[in-house]
């Protein structure tokens, strides 16, 4: 048996799953966070949230990394950990020190910290030649201003250290681009309490859809386990409105994608101890590089994987996470694909009406959860406003992406936002 150490957690699906697989791997674990609150408050009611079972939950400022890793070396000679692990991307630095501190398994702390500022990631791949899209970085709106007329409008702003979509918007011209950094200079502190980096990222708007291509480092060697399919909507927002894995690609296409992922990592230094989730665009002039998130994927993307291969991603970044080598060998699980799909609101206001019985019951639907009427809504501006999402696999081929659709058609045929 192994004794991990959880530092924070996202409290979205994974903040379930990495649990249950410490649990099924024979392992246990002490949770640390800064505010016990916010899980509490993600729970069902009733229900205690699983990461608040662990062996130990210990409360500290993991705000403050120069003040905890003193304390968490403590920890470590009463406790003794074999490995240190996060799923929220506001942490996965602090977790590479950590564990570099206390000389346990993990990617390297330089590596994880230019993956999770989207502005050191683009030098860094544009340094080793991995093709990007045409981009600049600035504070002040003099230098903003000029970089956009010169990378040509219609371009995407974006923050280089939120997640989940927050405040990425396209724009189209000056007046756009002012209202877009206004609104990010109007959110300093990130939703866990850090204050954030103040620099906008400007790059060229990319054509072509949007895939993500999961790997899993081990020893040196990074493992491909598929490509999955992205749908966005929301415009001038980049809004994730569903996946399906495995992606409907030509075989040159799955390829090219895979290979810019594995260019990224390696250009990054990604190679041991790392889920991660490599986002593509597939544009007219090849493969560009979008994020790379040295996590495993987030909105269920985990759970499409396991359906259709039957490889566990959360099980594998347990593993990883203690240096062991990750089961990833395939099953016949009976699936050729699966498929999510999200319930975007576009209006705010109170939810009134929503039923989605008969879509729960449906054929070959996996999961369907939906927001309770009497919810406070507003229009989505990322992807944290969801109303709820339906999975569903294809057992025969790649229609459930389709299939998906239908079924969310329905729920917002009866959908009502007032």
């Amino acid at each position: 048996m192994a004794h991990l150490l959880v530092v924070e957690s996202w409290v979205g699906s994974m903040s379930r799953l990495l649990p249950r697989a410490i649990r099924e791997g024979g392992h246990e674990f002490t949770f640390l966070t800064r505010d016990l609150h916010h899980y509490l408050r993600s729970a069902p009611e009733g229900a205690a949230h699983p990461l608040l079972g662990a062996r130990n939950v210990i409360t500290a400022d993991t705000n403050d990394t120069e003040a905890l890793l003193p304390r968490v070396r403590r920890l470590h000679e009463v406790l003794g950990f074999d490995g240190v692990l996060t799923s929220c991307d506001y942490y996965l630095p602090t977790v590479a020190r950590t564990a570099a501190a206390l000389g346990l398994p993990g990617p390297a702390p330089e590596a994880v910290g230019h993956a999770c500022r989207k502005d050191a990631t683009r030098r860094v791949l544009a340094e080793a030649g991995v093709a990007g899209p045409r981009f600049a970085v600035h504070e002040e709106w003099a230098e903003l201003a000029r970089a956009a007329r010169e990378i040509g409008y219609p371009l995407v702003a974006k923050p280089v250290d939120l997640c989940a979509g927050m405040f990425v918007r396209r724009v189209d011209d000056e007046e756009q681009l002012a209202a877009a950094v206004g609104a990010l200079a109007d959110f300093p502190v990130n939703a866990r309490g850090q204050r954030r980096v103040p620099a906008v990222l400007l790059e060229e708007l990319l054509d072509g859809p949007e895939v993500s291509v999961e790997t899993v480092s081990h020893a040196g060697a990074v493992h491909v386990i598929g490509v999955t399919d992205k749908s966005v909507g929301g415009a001038p927002a980049f809004i994730e409105t569903g996946h399906m894995f495995p992606a409907a690609l030509s075989a040159a296409d799955a390829d090219a994608a895979e290979q810019t992922a594995l260019g990224a990592l390696k250009a990054l230094g990604l190679t041991d101890g790392v889920v991660a989730h490599t986002e593509i665009k597939l544009t007219s002039a090849g493969p560009r590089v979008v994020e790379v998130n040295p996590r495993p994927a987030g909105n269920r993307i985990t759970e499409l994987v396991r359906h259709v291969t039957g490889i566990d991603l959360a099980a594998a970044f347990v593993d990883v996470s203690l240096g062991r080598s990750p089961d990833l060998r395939r099953t016949d699980t009976g699936l050729r694909s699966a498929a999510v799909g999200f319930l975007v609101p576009e209006a705010t206001g109170t939810l009134e009406t929503l039923d989605g019985e008969r879509v729960r019951t449906a054929p070959d639907v996996l999961e369907a959860q939906f927001a309770e009427p009497g919810r406070q809504v507003r229009a989505a501006g990322s992807n944290n406003e969801y109303l709820g999402h339906v999975m569903a696999a294809d057992p025969a081929g790649t229609g459930a992406r389709a299939r998906v659709e239908a079924l969310l058609g329905e729920v917002r045929s009866g959908l009502v936002i007032r």
